[in-house]
């Protein structure tokens, strides 16, 4: 009997069919990939639209500013007082930074909890309340919010297309984080070191791929919208051995510490002095958000409004060693504006106003430093006080790097950056990211106890009653009643 075409055609090819079957070529890798692709350039479309719309909200308040230096002594509080109001519910999720938010979704994968942190309405509320608090002269940065607006886009467009097992939802979130911090700089590699360092804590060859998939779509959607720019511009800063390297030491401890001072002050330990600032701000929330808000308005007062916003104007005149800067005492009043800021609780980041911080104190340092370049310094700073702030050395040095264009103060920045981190731990041993992510993920265990624990005793008493059998008026067991035999006295 004769073979049929088709099985002459088959096993005529084994290498053609062994190479059409294998991974690349699957139908559900193809798709996987499509929908990656299509998620990075979503990412990067909205960051690029998060940063205009931002610099258009602080451009309003500078606006409403030049009516009355008063004005935000009114407007602000009250804006801060609303945005607690409306967090208080389904917007919780809203609040802070967002990437403690990510990171704990990438911990628990719980659907539920992934739903309330990542859903589309708390990505789309997440820009638009951090605008309005911008709009305001909030102190606050939107790279944070960025990284969970790209998380939760990739997470509800994997959903979407039928990735719902769990390992691969936390994939998406990783790749989306990773394109988020990458759209927000235009730093590709920050991207990948950050969601290594700072998301999921290790590195798995699984999502390597994934993650270098993402960014590099990403960066190139903002290349192409945004063209090859750096962050704050190119920056020539050399560093020379010898005594120069004294700017290393003094703004790795320096600014280590205050950084590890600053992250200490808005975790809002539960003991100690600080847990008396956080019950207040349990209490009351509203009323507390519109002190900070207040309190903000009173600094900006004070610092000549140097303080609002997210503190990019303020850092980049710093470094590039402008001949009008914020001043001297910018540094401090910038850290106490982003506290005020961050405990109210609104939406909104920390990683500009960090970068501005360190800027200012850096500038402070190399008044003390003469012979040192002061944009060296200035950029040592920067870095030094925000890996004392994230307790991430190696993303700060990599971000420093692709923010300015600078790859020959490499090895001072990345030495700058682990003293930092060392000083900081004595504040903050924990990097902020992660306790409040640690926090998130006690919260909800201590949920599902708790539930787990009221469905149980629910269960039980609902068996003691059954067990319980008819009852008298009174709740007392009804007596038995004997069977009266036909031959008992009492019967006629």
């Amino acid at each position: 009997m004769s073979e049929t075409p088709e099985a002459v055609s088959k096993s005529a090819n084994p290498r053609l069919r062994a190479l059409l079957g294998h991974e690349f070529f699957a139908p559900q890798q193809w798709k996987r990939r499509l929908v990656l692709w299509s998620g990075a350039v979503l990412v990067a479309l909205a960051a690029i639209l998060f940063a205009k719309a931002s610099t258009w909200a602080y451009d309003l308040f500078l606006g409403i500013l030049s009516h009355g230096v008063w004005i935000p002594l009114i407007l602000t509080p009250v804006v801060f007082g609303l945005l607690a109001w409306v967090t208080e519910g389904r917007l919780r999720a809203t609040r802070g930074s967002g990437i403690p938010q990510v990171i704990s979704t990438l911990h628990i994968e719980d659907e539920d909890f992934r739903a309330r942190m990542l859903a589309l309405p708390i990505a789309a509320g997440k820009m638009a309340l951090t605008l309005i608090a911008l709009a305001v002269g909030a102190s606050i940065g939107r790279e944070g919010p960025t990284v969970h607006v790209g998380a939760s886009l990739f997470y509800s467009l994997g959903r979407r297309f039928g990735f719902t097992d769990a390992k691969a939802a936390s994939r998406f979130i990783l790749a989306g984080g990773a394109a988020g911090i990458a759209a927000a700089f235009n730093t590709p590699l920050a991207g990948v070191i950050f969601a290594i360092e700072e998301l999921a804590g290790t590195f798995e060859h699984r999502f390597s791929g994934l993650l270098l998939t993402a960014v590099f779509i990403g960066g190139l959607v903002s290349l192409g919208i945004m063209g090859n720019y750096s962050y704050f511009g190119n920056v020539q800063a050399t560093l020379p051995l010898g005594h120069a390297w004294l700017a290393v030491l003094l703004t790795g401890i320096i600014c280590g510490l205050l950084g590890g001072l600053f992250a200490r002050l808005i975790l809002l330990n539960r003991r100690g002095p600080l847990a008396y600032v956080g019950r207040l701000r349990a209490h009351a929330p509203v009323l507390f958000a519109t002190g900070c808000g207040l309190a903000l308005a009173v600094i900006g007062l004070l610092s000549h409004n140097t303080v609002y916003g997210t503190g990019y104007d303020q850092a980049r005149a710093f470094v590039q060693d402008a001949a009008t800067t914020p001043g001297q005492g910018f540094g401090v009043a910038k850290l106490l504006a982003n506290v005020v800021s961050y405990w109210a609780g609104i939406p909104g980041g920390i990683f500009s106003p960090a970068l501005a911080v360190g800027a200012g104190l850096g500038h402070n340092i190399a008044s003390f430093l003469p012979n040192v370049p002061a944009a060296s310094v200035v950029l040592l700073g920067m870095c030094a006080y925000l890996s004392g702030v994230t307790g991430a050395p190696l993303t700060s040095t990599v971000i420093a790097m692709e923010l300015t264009d600078d790859h020959a103060m490499a090895i001072p920045i990345m030495a700058a950056c682990l003293l930092a981190r060392a000083a900081a731990s004595l504040f903050c041993p924990i990097p902020v990211y992660k306790d409040f992510a640690e926090r998130m993920v006690q919260d909800f265990e201590q949920q599902q106890a708790a539930r787990a624990e009221s469905v149980e005793r629910a269960r039980l008493e609902a068996e003691a009653l059954q067990n319980a059998g008819p009852t008298s008026a009174f709740g007392e067991p009804n007596a038995p009643t004997a069977d009266i035999d036909d031959d008992s006295p009492g019967k006629p």
